[in-house]
């Protein structure tokens, strides 16, 4: 089966931004990176991953880790789902070099997050993300989350950055849907919601689809909403956004988002493993009651799991 894109949705429709399972020695898991991928697709209904972005803990990855997770996961599904790699960081240079090294694994697009910590000004954005997307043949998502990157991506800024070619979307997780509206009405950049929270809003102002954390466990449900709404049925849409809010509270509100989820997954027997520091994981505590609200939520969590990565 072929990756699901349309013109107005050039990534497909549910993508998940894919953690990165590590063993309990710390290193990287590629098998289970493998059967997670796989079980995102054939059993969650993505169109697409992102591998390597910062939900995959991309900061504390090395190339060479970030190169083979890729390539696994492009060999686990890449004949059948959308695989965008994470190519962003805070250092031009190394994100363009990250960008080739994508083309060549066979990544189908790039996501290229704000720059962290440096707080370019607007000239620097439009310097980084221009440079990046020079660097491959590649279409590229840009990925706009002022609150981890300090700087918002402002309108003026996308609308001159949508005259790229091969700039052709946008994750948005600075949850100003008035502002997205104003690029969308503008240009014909893509966008996605990078908010769990407000993926169906993103959807009533014109987005084409999701770029989600909790898709990990949910990824039917918000194909369906998805489905739902784009069919002309907003209320199934809002029925199915109202019963996930225990599962998006759990994951996105309580903790770090890649700590929620890799909890999740092991509560759920997937590969999810564990955290590198800084990061730490999950609390029992925090795993309890996470079951809990996933379980509210619809999601059947078995009664125990082996093993449970939480501490």
């Amino acid at each position: 089966m072929a990756p699901s894109t349309t013109s107005g949705a050039p990534f497909g429709r549910m993508l998940t931004a894919m953690v990165t399972p590590f063993r309990p020695d710390g290193g990287v898991d590629y098998d289970g990176a493998a059967r997670l991928a796989t079980y995102l697709v054939d059993e969650q209904r993505h169109d697409g991953l992102v591998v390597n972005g910062t939900t995959g803990e991309s900061p504390t990855t090395s190339d060479a880790e970030k190169d083979r997770l890729l390539r696994t996961v492009i060999d686990a599904v890449g004949d059948r789902a959308v695989v965008v790699a994470g190519a962003g960081t805070n250092d031009t240079a190394h994100s363009r070099a990250l960008a080739r090294a994508a083309e060549e694994a066979g990544a189908d697009g790039l996501l290229v997050v704000t720059p962290y910590y440096n707080k370019p000004p607007q000239e620097g954005l439009l310097l980084h993300f221009t440079e990046v997307a020079d660097a491959t043949g590649l279409p590229a998502m840009l990925y706009d989350i002022p609150g981890r990157s300090g700087v918002p991506i402002l309108t003026e800024t996308l609308i001159r950055l949508a005259e790229h070619p091969r700039i052709v979307a946008v994750k948005d997780a600075k949850a100003d849907l008035f502002a997205g509206s104003l690029v969308m009405g503008a240009t014909d950049l893509a966008f996605y919601s990078g908010d769990d929270a407000l993926n169906l809003p993103w959807l009533s102002v014109g987005a084409c689809g999701f770029v989600s954390v909790v898709g990990h466990v949910v990824g039917a449900d918000l194909h369906e909403m998805i489905d739902a709404y784009l069919a002309g049925d907003p209320e199934r849409a809002l029925e199915i956004h109202r019963r996930l809010l225990p599962v998006v509270a759990a994951i996105m509100t309580r903790t770090q988002g890649a700590i929620a989820v890799k909890a999740a997954l092991n509560l759920l027997g997937l590969p999810g493993g564990t955290v590198r520091a800084p990061l730490v994981d999950a609390s029992l505590e925090f795993s309890a009651r996470l079951r809990e609200d996933l379980t509210i939520g619809g999601v059947k969590v078995p009664e125990v799991t082996i093993p449970e990565v939480a501490r």
